[in-house]
């Protein structure tokens, strides 16, 4: 068994930002960028049509919304822009590191979280204290930024489980929404939500063999 973990909302609070367009804006500004006076209504327009499914970068988004105003921003710039304005304080759920610990034992893990922010997933593991350096680092990192897919479909279980080396089916999905981490259930994996089952008691069951 190999168990995957939601990030935002199942393993830690984030106050992401109220006004998105004016966070990228500040920081946009200060990286030398003009940012154009009618910036919310530009950040907040459609620049490019996706597939369904299909996770839309958000610094690529930035840098089309500047470039329907005139103004034109490298791909470096961008990317720092949109992760500083969403790099914020998080707070650790509780009983998250207790969950992590005990799906340790159990076999290989994961964070697979929907993020439209390019570093943002493992820059929020880092703040939390549970990045690369913490024992309870997950084996693997799958974001839908990096994946080019969202869940609830299939593509992002997928690398999932393969990136974790096991199929779909020995795949337990640890989620908060069941719109979203549900899907894994409608793939072939097992999809266990929070607000059925509340973090202490995964540990339980994952400590007891019982999780699924």
């Amino acid at each position: 068994m190999a168990v995957s973990f939601d990030l935002f909302g199942t393993l830690v609070a984030a106050d992401r930002p109220g006004a998105p367009w004016d966070a990228v804006a500040e920081r946009l500004d200060a990286r030398g960028v003009s940012v154009p006076d009618d910036w919310e209504a530009a950040y907040r327009s459609g620049h490019r049509e996706y597939e369904r499914g299909r996770e839309a970068p958000l610094d690529e988004h930035v840098r089309l919304a500047l470039s329907s105003r005139g103004v034109k921003v490298s791909e470096t710039t961008a990317r720092e822009a949109v992760l500083a304005a969403f790099d914020v304080p998080v707070t650790v759920r509780d009983g998250a590191r207790e969950a992590l610990a005990a799906a340790h034992g159990r076999g290989p893990v994961a964070v697979c979280s929907n993020c439209s922010v390019p570093g943002l997933v493992e820059r929020t593991l880092d703040r939390a204290d549970l990045g690369s350096d913490s024992p309870l680092a997950p084996d693997a990192v799958v974001s839908s930024v990096d994946c080019g897919w969202r869940k609830p479909f299939e593509p992002i279980f997928e690398t999932t489980a393969d990136t974790l080396g096991v199929p779909l089916s020995s795949l337990v999905h640890v989620g908060d929404d069941a719109r979203i981490d549900g899907g894994a259930e409608r793939v072939g994996a097992t999809s266990v939500l929070v607000d059925d089952v509340p973090l202490p008691t995964v540990t339980t069951r994952l400590r007891e063999g019982t999780l699924c």
